[in-house]
């Protein structure tokens, strides 16, 4: 197997925390995907996604698999015995719900304000995210405040309980955490979301996340990316 990515950036920790929990490390290929000249807007990975954007998991039979989510139920299941996409109807259900919350109050308002809001990644990337129009700023600010928004949700429900699906750490804690540490590199302010500040320190020290994609590591490419 092969992923196409760019190590650092929140949707490729997601999947390498995925390959450190199942022990799949040595069972792909990784090729860099280079966003900050836009190689995922050229034509030849157009063909492999047409929404141009990574990471991608090319199979040894040739299929292209592109979403995170997607990606993570192929490795997941791979072994008969998923940590991380359910194993009952009802887990596989409240799982996905709690993922696209994540990714729609949380992930996407963050990545919004990252490239509406700042500099983004530059210039290279700049047709494809609207340069001339004139609302880009405010459409960032309001995208920050609705981030915030989405923290204060999850900060109330981590009060709860201990993950945001189930008893144990799903998919979506893993778009949730990549997504706190991919916020620390925009300003957005998470002052008082004590719950989720523990929920954090607490997920940061298991085996999966510390060992392979720990957070001072993918911290340090975010920021290298957002430079």
């Amino acid at each position: 197997m092969k992923i196409h990515d760019t190590a650092g950036t929140p949707n490729a920790a997601r999947i390498r925390i995925v390959l450190a929990a199942k022990g799949l490390d040595d069972a792909v290929r990784f090729r860099r995907v280079d966003l900050i000249s836009a190689e995922q807007k050229r034509p030849e990975f157009l063909a492999m996604n047409p929404i141009g954007k990574t990471p991608l998991l090319e199979l040894d039979d040739g299929l292209v698999l592109s979403e995170s989510t997607a990606i993570t139920e192929y490795l997941d299941n791979l072994d008969g015995n998923p940590l991380f996409t359910g194993r009952t109807p009802r887990e596989k259900a409240v799982i996905h719900m709690m993922q696209r919350r994540v990714e729609q109050l949380v992930l996407e308002p963050i990545d919004d304000y990252f490239h509406y809001g700042t500099p983004g990644l530059g210039k290279a990337l700049a047709p494809w995210r609207m340069p001339d129009w004139d609302g880009r700023h405010e459409w960032g600010r309001r995208r920050g405040e609705a981030a915030v928004r989405g923290l204060a949700y999850f900060d109330q429900l981590l009060a709860t309980r201990p993950y945001l699906a189930t008893g144990t750490f799903t998919m979506p804690d893993i778009t949730l955490y990549i997504s706190l540490i991919f916020n620390d590199h925009t300003g957005l302010s998470t002052a008082g979301l004590a719950c989720l500040a523990a929920w954090r320190a607490k997920v940061a020290e298991l085996p999966a996340v510390k060992n392979r994609s720990g957070q001072d590591l993918v911290a340090e490419d975010i920021a290298r990316m957002a430079r």
